[in-house]
Formats: C-alpha cells, structure tokens, sequence
C-alpha cells in the first residue's frame, strides 16, 4: 500500500513581528540606535557612572555600536537571508523570539553597568551576564546558518560562520579586558569587532549591491539601449580587496606601522572606488533605495583615504574610524534595512516612504558634522560631534515612524514572511 505524503504545515507564529528575523532585529536595532545614542550624549559630556578606571566611556559606546546595534543588524540580515541562499526555513515564532531575547538581555545588561547600578555587590557583575547573553545570541545564530548550510551543502557560506566566531572571540576580549581592567585588551576587542562588521559589510555589499541595483532599475532592463543591466564583478578585485583589507586591519590594531597602513587603507580605498565605478549606472538618483547604497559605498572609500592620510597629516585617527563606522555602518545598514523591510513584507521597493530620502541625507549629515568639518575646524569640535548626535537620533527615530509599523503588521499580500 502506498503511503501519502501529508502536506507541511505552513509556518506560523503568535505575531507579524516574529514571522523572520528581519521585522524583530531591524526594529530592535532601530530603537537601541536611538537610545543608545541619547546616553551616550549624557555619556559624552560626563553624565555617567561609568568608572574610567575599570572602563573608558569611549570603550562603552564602541562595544555597544558595535556588538548591540550592528549585531542586530547582522542578525536580521543573515536569518533572513539563510531562506534565500539554501531554502531552508529559519527561525520563527518563539524560536526567533528567544535567540532575540539574548540579544536583549545582554545590552540591558550593559546599561545596568553603564548606569552604575551595584548587582550582587559591584555593577560589574553585569558584565558576567551580559557575557552569557552575548555568547549564546552569536552561537545561536551561527548554529542556524550552519544547519541551514550544512543541509544543502553550500559550503561556500562558511567564510560568513567564520566571520561570527572571530566576532564571538573580538568580544570574548572586550569582557576579559574590562573584567581584569586591562583596557588594551577591551581597544583590540572592540576593533577587531569593528573590523569584522566591516569585512562583513563588504563581502555582503559586493554581492547585494549590483543585485539591488539590477533588480531596482526598470526591472533589470536599460531603458535607453532595451539591454539588461548587467552590472561588473571581479573575482580579482574581490581577492584584492580583501587582501588589503586584512593587512590593513591586522596592521591597525596590532602593527601600528604608518607605512602599512598608508600602502593598505590606499589599496583598499582603490580597489573599492574602481568596483564602484563598475556598478555604477546613471540610473539610480531616481531610486533612494539604490543611490544610498552608492553614497554608503563611497563613504567608505573616502574613509579608508582618510585612514592612508592620517599619519601624514596628524588628524586625530578617531575621524577616520568614526567615517568608516558611519558610512560603512551606520548607512549602510541604514540603506539595506529600508530596502529589505519593503521587499520582505511584500511591499513595493519602488515605492518606498517619502522619509527615506530625508533618513539618507541625516545619515549624510553625521558623517560630515562628524568627520569632514573636525577637519577643517577643531576649534568647534564638541558643536560638531553633538550636531553629528542629533542628525543620527533623528535619522532612527524618522525609521522608527516609517518603519515599524509595516514591520509590525502581516504582509499585504497574506504570505508568511
């Protein structure tokens, strides 16, 4: 007798938001960005209880842009995007919602310690929570994407795993430096982590960013020649770019030689430009969705110029990273989480808010408040950071408005997603 095959049972889950791991993580991040940002202005001008001695209040902000806010990010983008890449369901429901819940608890945890409150003694003993919490957020989501790709054996996503154990490790120091007041330590963790999301950021960006401007423009077809767009990838720039990427990296953090890192930040910023000129297309200052991704893109290279330059010229190092995190962060997730937000709720990515050219062009004012006119005028530099600290609130808060209701509410089409 033969037996019949039933049906799956169609995902569900007890709410839109934790239907994919986009609509919970990009409101999430969204949210932290905004109030992670209004502390640390209290923070930055010395409104804290924060102990410089076990932790310098720079080091606070970094870790938690870097491992809170860009975590988050990377998270909604990676679970989301593991359906695409091997078909495999990821996480939903309350599956979805406990690797979130780690996330969160650990950066409750660093604000009970960022705002002094004692905890079985001292408030340090926070960061032995939020250590847990951050450890099994990563592992969680790396046994997702290992599953997911071990299954359909597509093993070429391993790069990505490795990126998120290097990132487990660049944290692993962050908490071991400041529990054993070894701020040296905690400096090299949160680079490294920086340096990740960055190498991150690039090895995503040179795969979606001509996918996104293909597929954005007229359906993928020039309307001037009637030939498909088609836009350029070098399997040579790729190695390229990520050979000097990694030189340039290792010789920040650990070989701190100006020769180097001049020779590397320069190849990195070239090889960069000359892929963007290749997806270039006239095209996209239509699209706000697309230009944004141009304008992130360049952001980045200006960055890494300014990286090749700062031995020579002497401008304090800090502007050239915080370009790096703003463009190659800050607008780059910012551009990817409003592009992916109306593609996967099944809304239309031609037809994005009106407030998404506004967002970019706050974005774009951080990044010259806070980079560009430091360099050209030091003398009013606390008025330019905290201009730099508003642009970016009122960025996240326009994404909050704009945003967090479609995320919130089922696809209009009625599929699950």
């Amino acid at each position: 007798m033969q037996s019949i095959k039933l049906p799956s049972k169609p995902p569900s889950s007890p709410h839109p938001i934790l239907n994919l791991s986009f609509r919970i993580f990009f409101s999430a991040a969204a949210l932290f960005a905004v109030v992670t940002m209004l502390l640390w202005a209290f923070v930055f001008t010395g409104h804290t209880d924060i102990d410089a001695q076990v932790l310098n209040p720079l080091y606070w902000h970094g870790h938690e842009m870097v491992y809170g806010y860009a975590l988050a990010v990377v998270a909604g983008f990676l679970l989301t995007a593991v359906k695409t890449w091997t078909g495999v369901m990821p996480p939903h429901g309350y599956k979805l919602l406990g690797i979130f819940v780690c996330w969160l608890l650990a950066r409750l945890s660093w604000l009970g310690f960022g705002l002094g409150i004692t905890l079985i003694g001292d408030s340090i003993s926070w960061l032995y929570i939020a250590a847990i919490f951050d450890v099994v957020f990563v592992a969680s989501m790396a046994y997702v994407i290992c599953r997911a790709v071990w299954q359909v054996k597509q093993y070429k996503q391993m790069g990505i795993l490795a990126k998120l154990a290097l990132l487990t490790f660049g944290n692993g120091l962050c908490y071991w430096g400041i529990i054993n007041a070894d701020m040296n330590t905690t400096k090299i963790g949160i680079y490294l982590g920086f340096y990740l999301i960055i190498g991150l950021v690039l090895t995503i960006g040179r795969r979606v960013v001509p996918f996104f401007i293909e597929r954005g423009l007229n359906m993928g077809i020039d309307m001037e020649t009637s030939e498909p767009i088609k836009l350029r990838n070098s399997k040579t720039q790729d190695i390229a770019s990520l050979v000097f990427f990694l030189a340039f990296f290792i010789s920040d953090i650990f070989y701190p030689n100006k020769y180097l890192l001049t020779v590397t930040a320069l190849g990195v910023a070239v090889i960069n430009i000359v892929r963007l000129i290749g997806w270039y297309h006239h095209g996209i200052w239509q699209k706000p969705l697309l230009w944004s991704l141009h304008i992130a893109f360049l952001g980045m290279c200006l960055s890494f110029l300014l990286y090749a330059l700062q031995p020579w010229l002497g401008y304090p190092h800090s502007i050239a990273m915080h370009g790096l995190a703003i463009a190659g962060v800050g607008m780059m997730t910012l551009a990817m989480m409003t592009r992916v937000s109306l593609g996967h709720t099944g809304r239309s990515i031609h037809q994005p808010p009106k407030t998404v050219s506004v967002m970019y062009g706050l974005m774009v004012l951080v990044f010259i408040s806070r980079v560009l006119l430091p360099l050209v005028d030091m003398n009013h530099y606390l008025m330019w950071i905290m201009m730099a600290q508003s642009a970016w609130i009122a960025c996240f808060m326009l994404f909050c408005i704009s945003y967090l209701p479609m995320l919130a509410r089922p696809r209009p089409d009625g599929l699950f997603g």
